[in-house]
């Protein structure tokens, strides 16, 4: 008993030294942390109850016995749960509270039938009839008070179970880090940046230099200078909803980061998080970042990056991308959103710390359409609830900001523009233009026109047609012939993509043949491109490949759109092309900013709003609000922007031994596989299963078929993996 020379009721062990740490301490700091956690959003007293009620099932004797060395699995987490519950009065606000306290180990369950509930069911309403081991030993050490003061009013079940997620992140976290610092005896290694506010000063410097650039200023450095002008006037604006609508190559990225930064110390914001459709972009942008603020304050978060414990500045990245404690934060597009919708504890312990931060949606026309409603209103959430200010910054710009006007339930959100006249903008800064090839052509005239230049890019729509012409171009002319496409490895896309821009700026023959992932984020520079029809979007994201530094005149460059007549558009692309043509016939310019709108509005008309959001996400939860059942578990089985359903990933690791001894040798860890990331390629199904016809793939673990390798002779050194391989040989000869 607490204050008693032995502890009765332990929370955890450790087993450097077999110390214990007593529950009842473990349940008041996680409280603590958890209010302290959700305070932002006035979400304080409700985590704490969470936090102090979240484990009381380890005060069970069953539950002792376990951790003092017994073998018997016990379920602690659903005691707590029925605890809140009960002391709330079986009230809507217990059953969200129960959610959270349920959830914290195995993750926040459906919520199933009120009515139609057994104990032997994993829902929330199937646990809360569970006979569960006495845990009533938990009064010998403290009370646990029933929910006052609550000001939250929901709109709907979406808003209602939004709550609920931030709630359990902030628990979950609070969970961790007392767990964490028991463990290992301290706090584990975090922090070593600065504040937003010293970010902020060290970014002046760099802004001065940039708009301070004397003598003659070219047309692009002027509009450049206006587009930062513009950001910088507006940040002081109040926390909302703003918009970024700029062509390529004027200066975006850098004007956002100024805005953000600075609208966080107007705004008193924690944090910066760039939000980005492709791990090319997010390279590019945190390099760039890095450079400007150190890299010890920018926080890269996706699958590619690793952070070992080589220095100080790698071990707290390592610790902050759990939960991220950090001023400035690039991520992808699925990192961002799957965690919104998650329910499972490692993916939700972060989303606490994004409230009232300042969000960038880099190409935000990339949300995937077919969850576009769901995104639009998470983020509308977080800005309207959660403190946050969002911008959309575009290239293209949508008819997003119409949407944020009319999502229901709750009321309009209006969208500020911070570039002051786009219109100039893109007349200005327009460096190509897009003509349309009057017949389809084959691949081989294809291969003929890409020949009479001699630094010229060609976009298709597939992996494999990208394989078959780079081969057919190497036929013919191997010097200065790339390929570029997500059948290779993330480092092997970066060492292409730097032979590529090396080739460029001296002016040496460069022909590259590639998917779409170069449309963004990859500021290559070529004199001619063709683009394989596809969504307006992803053709005017090509035109930014061509005369990007505008060193040649508008007539000179060209973007050739064209069908071709080898290879079929994948059904995903044939809305976007559908909607494309019927645009191209109402604008002379298929470039201009209302042609562009006009393809977006087009679009989402074509698919009906029931496409934007294929997997019912919304109505998941506001069919369940009546009786507060919210399907937590089947939504983020749901919300996949990557199906991996449909794809699967290959590891490629012959010039990595020591990661594949370990694969062998059965570790399964997060940590490895955040290494095996810069090795990794996902493929469909119908390439594995071609590829594991020919004996091209090893399984180290047969109980495991997941976790597949490629055979090294099957990975060829300029496309990456063979999507058409015959019997092993290589398809470059």
């Amino acid at each position: 008993m607490k204050g008693c020379g032995v502890v009765m009721y332990i929370a955890h062990t450790r087993e450097i030294d077999e110390d214990e740490q007593p529950l009842y301490d473990h349940l008041e700091e996680t409280a603590r942390r958890a209010s302290i956690h959700a305070e932002p959003w006035d979400g304080g007293e409700f985590a704490r109850l969470c936090g102090l009620a979240h484990d009381v099932g380890k005060y069970s004797k069953a539950f002792q016995a376990r951790i003092r060395g017994g073998k018997n699995r016990v379920d602690h987490a659903t005691a707590g749960g029925q605890l809140l519950y009960n002391v709330n009065g079986q009230s809507t606000l217990g059953l969200l509270m129960a959610y959270c306290v349920m959830g914290h180990h195995g993750g926040m369950p459906n919520g199933g039938s009120k009515t139609q509930a057994n104990e032997d069911e994993s829902t929330l309403f199937g646990r809360l009839t569970r006979t569960i081991a006495d845990y009533s030993a938990y009064k010998s050490e403290m009370a646990l008070p029933r929910l006052g003061r609550f000001s939250h009013k929901w709109a709907d079940g979406f808003d209602a179970a939004f709550f609920v997620r931030m709630a359990f992140s902030s628990l979950v976290d609070a969970d961790w880090l007392d767990t964490e610092k028991f463990c290992i005896g301290e706090n584990a290694p975090r922090g070593g940046f600065s504040s937003i506010n010293e970010l902020n000063e060290q970014l002046k410097p760099h802004i001065d230099k940039y708009l301070g650039r004397v003598g003659e200023v070219s047309e692009l450095n002027q509009k450049r200078n206006q587009l930062l002008t513009d950001c910088l006037a507006a940040a002081g604006l109040p926390p909302g909803l703003f918009s970024l609508t700029a062509p390529t190559g004027s200066g975006k990225t850098f004007a956002s980061l100024a805005f953000a930064l600075n609208h966080a110390v107007e705004n008193y914001k924690r944090r910066v998080i760039f939000i980005v459709p492709y791990n090319t972009i997010i390279d590019q942008s945190s390099t760039e970042f890095e450079s400007l603020l150190g890299s010890e304050n920018v926080l890269r978060h996706v699958s590619d990056v690793e952070y070992d414990d080589k220095d100080g500045i790698s071990i707290n990245k390592r610790h902050s991308v759990d939960n991220w404690d950090y001023p400035i934060i690039v991520t992808s597009n699925v990192q961002f959103f799957e965690s919104l919708f998650a329910n499972k504890p490692s993916k939700c312990r972060k989303l606490h710390n994004i409230a009232g931060s300042v969000l960038v949606f880099d190409e935000a026309q990339m949300i995937p359409i077919q969850y576009l409603l769901p995104c639009i209103r998470a983020i509308k959430t977080l800005v309207m609830q959660y403190g946050c200010s969002a911008v959309l910054a575009t290239a293209t710009q949508s008819s997003l900001n119409r949407m944020f006007m009319e999502t229901p339930p709750s009321r309009p959100l209006h969208t500020t523009e911070l570039c002051g006249n786009h219109q100039d903008m893109y007349d200005a800064l327009r460096r190509a233009r897009i003509i349309m090839s009057e017949e389809p052509l084959d691949d081989n005239t294809l291969i003929s026109m890409l020949l009479e230049n001699e630094r010229v890019l060609c976009i298709v729509n597939t992996r494999r047609h990208a394989q078959a012409l780079f081969k057919s171009l190497r036929d013919v002319s191997q010097e200065g012939s790339y390929h570029l496409s997500t059948t290779m490895t993330p480092l092997h896309r970066k060492t292409a993509i730097a032979e590529i821009r090396r080739r460029l700026d001296k002016e040496q023959t460069c022909r590259v043949i590639s998917t779409s992932m170069v449309e963004a984020g990859v500021d290559l520079d070529f004199e001619k491109v063709f683009r394989e029809q596809a969504g307006l979007d992803s053709i005017v994201q090509a035109a930014g490949r061509c005369n990007r530094e505008g060193k040649r005149g508008l007539n000179e460059s060209t973007v050739e759109v064209f069908i071709s007549s080898e290879s079929k558009p994948p059904g995903m692309l044939v809305p976007n092309i559908d909607a494309f043509g019927q645009i191209a016939k109402r604008y002379k310019d298929i470039a201009d900013l209302d042609a562009i709108q006009g393809y977006f509005e087009q679009l989402f008309y074509n698919l009906g709003e029931e496409r934007l959001d294929s997997k019912m996400i919304l109505p998941m939860f506001n069919d369940g609000a009546k009786e507060v059942s919210f399907p937590f578990k089947d939504a983020a089985a749901a919300f996949k922007l990557v199906d991996d359903k449909a794809q699967q990933t290959v590891y490629i690791l012959n010039g990595v031994p020591e990661l594949e001894a370990q694969l062998n040798s059965g570790e399964r860890s997060r940590e490895l596989f955040r290494q095996l990331g810069l090795y990794a390629v996902s493929l469909y199904r119908s390439d594995i299963r071609e590829l594991d016809e020919l004996g091209a793939l090893m399984s180290p673990d047969k109980s495991d078929p997941n976790v597949m390798i490629l055979y090294e002779h099957y990975y060829d050194e300029y496309v990456g993996v063979m999507l058409s391989p015959e019997g092993g040989q290589a398809l470059i000869t």
